[in-house]
């Protein structure tokens, strides 16, 4: 065994990982997901608590998501300067300031319609949506966020961030872009996290075909083009493929999301006594980063590192 470990060409640390977190508003909010157990829907005082768990992991990073009190039509609650990951990003950079924060860029938990932009005539508007994530993405910046992370796949959002964040004085605020997202079935857990189903319609008509490998290689250069300082590829498991067409094509770091859908049917699995809930995830953990992400954005991070920090 000690050969073996001398050898191996894959290695896997909690250094590697970013852990997503569901902030909610009021007090004294700990909700669990039903369909993902262990992750949880927190209001700010629990959400700085858990983060401090992360922390003491050796984790370094968490992502931000929002669940406001408020929905509208253009989700004026995501760029709100008191709104539920303001006020999240405050809390957790007062009490763990050595903890990196990365925040969620979207429309999609903020209106009231559940799509990520806004809508006109039952189409998404595209040109008319970068500025709220514009909007969004500064009043993040302004709250302390380290990194901020455009996931609507709207054309044009990172060069639209990219300079707001300048005027802002913020041109140290890296982009972490969701390049290649492709419209998953993977997702539904999350949209249950983040209560952000869509009311009508999907989301096919600006996230990805699941066929499509070269178009990857396309939205990946134009969003680094644009500024984009990490590219993400979402879902994870069952694109390695694109994980390692990008990691290959791009000089940037990669990140790749081990997204809701993937998390829970191992879960499930390993409820039913199907599987070895400890060594699937691990398994699946090295085969991304064998794939070729540099950062792994997983539910599993902190069972992972527990595993890897003995």
């Amino acid at each position: 065994m000690t050969i073996r470990r001398m050898v191996r060409e894959t290695s896997l640390s909690p250094d590697h990982f970013i852990y997503p977190l569901f902030v909610t508003f009021g007090k004294g909010v700990k909700k669990e997901i039903s369909s993902m157990p262990g992750c949880f829907q927190e209001s700010v005082d629990f959400l700085v608590k858990h983060a401090k768990e992360v922390h003491s992991l050796g984790i370094p990073a968490v992502l931000l998501f929002g669940i406001p009190e408020h929905k509208d039509e253009i989700g004026s609650s995501a760029y709100d300067e008191h709104g539920v990951v303001q006020k999240a990003i405050k809390a957790i950079k007062n009490k763990i300031p050595e903890l990196y924060v990365i925040t969620d860029v979207c429309m999609c938990e903020y209106t009231s319609h559940g799509h990520c932009g806004i809508v006109k005539d039952g189409d998404v508007q595209n040109d008319s949506t970068l500025d709220l994530l514009a909007k969004e993405a500064v009043s993040h910046a302004k709250a302390g966020a380290d990194m901020v992370a455009p996931s609507d796949m709207m054309d044009g959002r990172v060069e639209a961030i990219r300079l707001a964040l300048d005027e802002e004085g913020f041109p140290d605020i890296p982009i972490m872009s969701y390049a290649a997202k492709y419209a998953s079935a993977f997702y539904g857990p999350f949209r249950e996290a983040a209560e952000s189903t869509p009311q009508f319609g999907d989301r096919r008509t600006y996230q990805m075909d699941p066929a499509n490998r070269r178009e990857a290689l396309k939205e990946v250069a134009l969003d680094i083009e644009e500024g984009a300082d990490i590219i993400m590829v979402k879902p994870a498991l069952s694109y390695l493929d694109i994980i390692s067409d990008v990691k290959d094509s791009f000089d940037v770091p990669v990140a790749a999301y081990n997204v809701s859908g993937e998390y829970s049917l191992v879960k499930a699995a390993a409820k039913l006594g199907w599987i070895d809930e400890q060594r699937v995830m691990m398994e699946i953990l090295i085969s991304i980063k064998r794939a070729g992400a540099d950062l792994i954005l997983t539910y599993f991070a902190k069972e992972a590192a527990k595993i890897l920090n003995k």
